[in-house]
C-alpha cells in the first residue's frame, strides 16, 4: 500500500503541486480582490518566459524532425493524416455540441441590453487566408502572432535540408541538438511555473472574478460541463483507439500537466513546450509530435468549435431565429471547423473566429461583442480541451503510421 501511495505521488507529483499553487492563487484572488492585481508580474514573468522561447522552440522542433526525414514520403502520411484526425475530431466536437444547446439552448431567460459595437472592418476571405498563411516580411515570421507562416516556412526549411542530404547532414544533427537545448530549457522554467501561474490566477480572479458570475451564466453552465464530458469521454474514446488501454493509462497518467497549464495561462501556444515534453514522456515518435503538436496549436481546436456552435446558438436565441435544420446544423460544423482553424495560439485569438460567424450569419455588427464576451468567459476550458486534444490527436496519428501495437512496442523497449 505504502509503495502505491508513493508512486501515486511520483506520478503525480507536478500536477499536484501546479493545482495547489492554482487554488491557492485563486484563493488569494478572491480574498484580496483588485488588490491581488499587484502579483500579476509574478505570472507575467512565466507567461514571458513561455513565449519567448516558443518560437525558435516551433522552428527548431519541426525543421529538424522534417530535415531528419529520409523518406519524405512519412512527411507527407504525418500530414495527412494529421489534417484528417484534426477535421474529424473537430465535426464531432461540433456535431455534440448541436446536440446539446438543443436540449439545452444557451440563450433560454437571457435578457441582455445590447450594445453598438465599435467599427470592425468587414471579413475579407481571401486576405485573411493571405494574411494566415504568409507573412510580407522576414522578421514578421519571428512572432508567435505569426504561428501557422512559422510552421510553414519550418517544414520548407526542413524539407530544403534532406533534400540536399549528406551536405546538410552536420546542419541537420545541429538543429537536433539545438532542438533538444531548448526542450531542457522548458523543463528549468516549468520549475518557476507553480509560482508564476499562482500568481497569475491569483491576479485574474481578483481583477475578473465578479464579471464570470454575470448575465452568461447559464450559457457557461452549459458550456463548461460539456468540455469536462469531452475531455473524459472523447478523450478516454481516441486514446483507446490509439493504444487500447494502455494508451489510456498513459494519456491521464500524463496529461494533467498539459490540461492545468492550459487553464492557467489560457494559451495554446504557452502550453507547447509543455505539450512537447508530455507526448514524449507518453512515446510518441520525435517526427510526429514535433509536427502535430506546433501545427495543432494553431489548427486543430476541439474546444474552438464547441465554442463556436455555443455562440452561433446564443446569437440564434438572442436575436429570435430558430436554431434548426440541416443546413443550419451542416453551415454551423463547417464555420465552427473553419473558425477553430483560423485561431491564433495566444489568449483573444478566437476575435477573427468570432467575426466570421457574425459575418457569414448575417448578424448585425452589435452582435460581435456578445460573441466576443462569451469567447472570453469559455476561453479557459476550450483552450484546455484545444492542447489536450492535439496530444490525443498525436497518439492517433501515431497509431495510424505505426500500427495497432506501437504503444506495447514502446512500453516493451522501456521495460
Amino acid at each position: 500500500m505504502e509503495k502505491k501511495k508513493n508512486n501515486i505521488w511520483k506520478n503525480y507529483k507536478f500536477p499536484l503541486i501546479l493545482l495547489s499553487s492554482i487554488i491557492l492563487g485563486s484563493i488569494i484572488g478572491l480574498v484580496l480582490g483588485e488588490k491581488a492585481t499587484v502579483l500579476k508580474p509574478l505570472g507575467d514573468i512565466f507567461l514571458n518566459l513561455m513565449f519567448t522561447i516558443v518560437v525558435p522552440l516551433v522552428f527548431l522542433t519541426i525543421s529538424s524532425a522534417v530535415s531528419s526525414m529520409v523518406d519524405m514520403k512519412r512527411l507527407g502520411k504525418i500530414i495527412g493524416n494529421m489534417l484528417l484526425v484534426f477535421i474529424i475530431t473537430g465535426i464531432i466536437a461540433s456535431i455534440i455540441m448541436i446536440t446539446t444547446v438543443k436540449i439545452f439552448p444557451p440563450a433560454q431567460g437571457v435578457n441582455i441590453e445590447l450594445s453598438e459595437a465599435e467599427d470592425i472592418e468587414p471579413l475579407s476571405t481571401g486576405d485573411q487566408i493571405v494574411a494566415a498563411l504568409t507573412v510580407t516580411d522576414f522578421p514578421l515570421l519571428i512572432s508567435r502572432k505569426n504561428m501557422l507562416p512559422l510552421i510553414i516556412f519550418s517544414i520548407f526549411f526542413g524539407i530544403c535540408v534532406s533534400l540536399l542530404g549528406e551536405k546538410t547532414k552536420k546542419l541537420g544533427e545541429t538543429l537536433n541538438i539545438l532542438s533538444e537545448v531548448f526542450l531542457k530549457m522548458v523543463s528549468i522554467i516549468m520549475y518557476y511555473a507553480p509560482i508564476g501561474l499562482g500568481a497569475y490566477f491569483a491576479a485574474l480572479i481578483g481583477d475578473f472574478g465578479p464579471e464570470l458570475l454575470g448575465s452568461y451564466a447559464r450559457a457557461m453552465i452549459v458550456y463548461y460541463p460539456i468540455c469536462i464530458a469531452y475531455f473524459f469521454v472523447a478523450f478516454f474514446v481516441y486514446s483507446y483507439y490509439a493504444g487500447g488501454k494502455d494508451g489510456v493509462r498513459i494519456y491521464f497518467k500524463n496529461i494533467f500537466p498539459v490540461v492545468i497549464t492550459s487553464l492557467a495561462t489560457q494559451s495554446s501556444i504557452a502550453t507547447l513546450p509543455v505539450n512537447l515534453e508530455t507526448t514524449e514522456k507518453m512515446g510518441v515518435p520525435k517526427d510526429i509530435r514535433d509536427i502535430v503538436l506546433p501545427i495543432g496549436a494553431t489548427a486543430h481546436m476541439d474546444g474552438s468549435c464547441l465554442s463556436a456552435i455555443l455562440k452561433i446558438s446564443f446569437l440564434f436565441g438572442i436575436y429570435g431565429k430558430p436554431f434548426m435544420g440541416m443546413s443550419t446544423y451542416v453551415t454551423a460544423i463547417i464555420i465552427s471547423v473553419l473558425s477553430g482553424v483560423v485561431m491564433s495560439g495566444v489568449p483573444g485569438g478566437g476575435l477573427i473566429g468570432e467575426m466570421l460567424i457574425v459575418n457569414l450569419y448575417g448578424f448585425p455588427m452589435e452582435a460581435f461583442p456578445i460573441v466576443a464576451t462569451i469567447g472570453y468567459l469559455v476561453d479557459p476550458p476550450a483552450t484546455m480541451i484545444n492542447v489536450t486534444g492535439d496530444t490525443v490527436a498525436a497518439m492517433m496519428v501515431t497509431r495510424i503510421l505505426e500500427g495497432k501495437d506501437w504503444l506495447k512496442k514502446k512500453l516493451t523497449i522501456r521495460a
